[in-house]
């Protein structure tokens, strides 16, 4: 029988995934077969033949183990499916079954096993699974991971703390992400002292870091559903800053920070010609990913061939800036098997920062 540990957290993008790629990488030390399942996957992707939720897929492509994924995301859910649950069409039963079946066949097979769950303890009431019921089905001790700060986190894990109680699953452990360094120890110290008369420790996750946090430029074109002329190289930088190229041309090169991704507007002609000059330039090449060029008008003919045979990556997309830059914004970027740079810091980062034997004598 293997030692379970559920993953929850307060709500999205609180670096839950993350948290499961770095106990991978942990775990895999420790112990020899070190097994993961999503219980209920609400992001379906297709991976070949099989239908999973793409947190499953992300593991099993970074750790190799695409033949279990049938099993690490068992309950897979499709666009129709709460209504056909809702209709009577689909019994809530067969799906616990499918999960019980896979938590079961897990179980046997693993020494370790990382139970993902999926957004804050209510999801997936709907299905009668919600992370809460899923934890205890299934006799997982739990670990909610939440955002940085200290009041808002106390908030939010009192009230995901009580659905769980309600379902009778036991949260062992809090596990703040996204923390200021330099406020790391103080956070770290209050949020402890909030979390003892529950019963409840905490450890200390991830950092805030503008890598982790920042999306690479093939995910910007995948999000704009947009052809990226770039190498693969260039493709897997990562951003962190995004910038309108609103000012003067002279204003926007001087506000050029590290690893820059420009919006600008199809008809800034020598906007567009200055930063495919810029972009040969070492200092400028290191300050500048890429450039959207958004906008109605058409790109000249002759800044189109500045652009074609510059090195300059960019993307060109018929809306408006605005519009772009909100959705660009408003993107939480997430971390992909082909994110390697990513994922070879999460996993250096876990080392330095997680300590694993302190979570894994939490389990007992």
């Amino acid at each position: 029988m293997a030692r379970k540990i559920f993953i929850a957290a307060t709500g999205q993008n609180c670096g839950k995934t993350t948290t499961s790629l770095s106990l991978m990488h942990l775990a895999q030390k420790k112990y020899a077969r070190v097994g993961f399942i999503k219980p209920v996957g609400p992001k379906p992707v297709k991976v070949g033949e099989t239908w999973a939720d793409k947190d499953a897929a992300l593991i099993a492509g970074v750790y190799g183990m695409e033949r279990q994924l049938p099993l690490m995301s068992p309950v897979v859910l499709q666009p129709e499916t709460t209504r056909q649950l809702l209709d009577g069409k689909l019994p809530a039963a067969v799906l616990e079954e499918q999960l019980l079946r896979a938590v079961h066949e897990l179980d046997r097979s693993c020494d370790f096993l990382i139970v993902e769950g999926a957004g804050h303890s209510g999801v997936g009431s709907v299905l009668g699974l919600s992370n809460a019921r899923v934890a205890k089905l299934i006799g997982a001790p739990v670990m909610m991971i939440s955002g940085g700060g200290i009041g808002h986190v106390i908030d939010d894990v009192a009230l995901n703390l009580a659905l769980y109680r309600e379902a009778g699953a036991s949260v062992r452990l809090v596990m703040p992400n996204k923390l200021i360094a330099e406020k790391r120890d103080r956070t770290l110290h209050y949020l402890g002292m909030a979390a003892a008369p529950h019963g409840v420790k905490v450890h200390g996750g991830f950092n805030y870091s503008p890598i982790l946090a920042g999306p690479t430029l093939q995910h910007i074109a995948k999000l704009l559903d947009l052809k990226l002329r770039a190498t693969r190289e260039q493709g897997l930088r990562i951003i962190h800053h995004v910038h309108l190229g609103a000012a003067s041309a002279q204003k926007v090169v001087e506000m050029l920070e590290p690893n820059t991704l420009l919006l600008v507007t199809s008809s800034r002609d020598e906007l567009l010609v200055l930063m495919a000059s810029l972009y040969h330039i070492p200092e400028y090449r290191a300050k500048l990913v890429g450039i959207v060029i958004p906008g109605l008008s058409p790109v000249a003919s002759i800044v189109q061939e500045v652009l074609d045979d510059s090195e300059l990556p960019f993307m060109r997309i018929a809306r408006s800036t605005a519009e772009v830059f909100r959705t660009i914004n408003e993107d939480v970027s997430k971390i992909t098997a082909e994110d390697t740079e990513k994922i070879s810091l999460v996993q250096h980062l876990a080392e330095e920062q997680i300590d694993f034997d302190f979570i894994d004598a939490q389990l007992d």
